[in-house]
């Protein structure tokens, strides 16, 4: 099968590869309809993230057909399509009951193994895949894939900052999940959604998300032009998908006191300085997304056409040419390729 490697940084190929079999009773193995490259996939494309291993399969995003279950598996049968979260949990342990699925004590993530590839083995197949109501057209493909993880996190991104009616959201970070807080805000009805973005294509999705005010300002700056727009007090709560130092900030500083951040942007070097993170007043929740927790009501809003989340994806190449796709989105030209077969 073709598979994508990373080698070490800005060295992806796709390559045949052997096929994935069954290894555990429980596991699952699908072929993929369509894969595609994450905004955490460069990390260790740009060298800031080690590899779990030399060469690394890549991808942690999957929708496809059910090509072969375990023994243990009830819950898909083989010519099933569905959609799996990036973390593959049991959905019956106490964490994960609890609604943090991403956590489950036996969790395995997905990006260990890799999706990017024509097939892969699901693990916890009947706690991690959940079933559409039927075969989707084409069309649906997209979404279904964005629900997979970007649209799942900006939904945790956006619930976890509270977002709701007469609540006032800032989203710091312009990329597939900062887009998709900014969709799943306006679904849960909010009534003012302030985005961060300086890139006109984005800004304009932004606002056909239901972004209500556009903010280009960063750091500080962006933080006192979201309080000039909350009569001083800044938003109820801000969703952070981004994960440096400054984005952690900006969202911390551009909520008021009593309010919340969101954060789901993988962390990297950041450190909160405590007596201002005590003064701020903030209530901070986020971490990975539990996104197998939505996926059965993401899919119905998508089945039902009552949301396109796959409008995140701004570039389509075959899986041949993966390596352009992880240049375009390091280079900011795409912001989220979709890989097809």
């Amino acid at each position: 099968m073709r598979s994508v490697m990373m080698y070490g940084p800005g060295d992806v190929r796709t390559e045949e590869r052997e096929p994935p079999g069954i290894i555990e009773p429980t596991d699952a193995i699908i072929r993929l309809s369509a894969t595609c490259i994450c905004g955490s996939d460069l990390w260790p494309y740009r060298g800031e993230e080690p590899l779990f291993r030399t060469p690394q399969a890549m991808g942690h995003e999957y929708v496809g057909v059910v090509e072969q279950i375990g023994s243990d598996v009830k819950n898909v049968t083989v010519g099933d399509f569905v959609v799996g979260s990036f973390v593959a949990s049991d959905n019956t342990c106490d964490i994960c009951l609890a609604g943090y699925q991403s956590r489950c004590r036996h969790n395995v993530m997905m990006g260990s193994i890799g999706t990017q590839a024509e097939l892969a083995r699901i693990p916890l197949a009947d706690g991690t895949l959940v079933a559409t109501p039927g075969q989707p057209d084409r069309d649906l493909i997209p979404s279904l894939l964005a629900a997979s993880d970007v649209l799942g996190t900006g939904w945790y991104a956006a619930t976890a900052a509270g977002a709701g009616p007469g609540r006032s959201i800032a989203v710091v970070g312009d990329g597939a999940v900062g887009l998709s807080a900014i969709l799943a805000a306006k679904l849960l009805g909010t009534e003012r959604i302030i985005a961060f973005s300086r890139h006109p294509d984005r800004q304009t999705l932004a606002s056909a998300f239901g972004a209500t005010d556009i903010v280009e300002e960063r750091g500080d700056a962006g933080a006192a032009r979201v309080k000039e727009l909350t009569e001083g007090y800044g938003a109820h709560g801000t969703a952070e998908a981004v994960g440096t130092q400054e984005s952690m900030w900006q969202a911390i500083h551009s909520t008021r006191p009593g309010g919340y951040v969101g954060y789901v942007g993988v962390s990297h070097g950041v450190e909160l300085d405590g007596l201002q993170l005590f003064f701020s007043s903030v209530h901070l929740h986020g971490g990975p997304a539990p996104v197998r927790h939505y996926l059965p009501e993401l899919i119905q809003l998508i089945w039902d056409g009552s949301i396109d989340p796959g409008r995140v994806f701004d570039l389509t190449l075959p899986i041949e040419d993966a390596s352009e796709g992880y240049r375009a989105m390091d280079e900011r030209r795409a912001t989220k390729v979709l890989l097809t077969f």
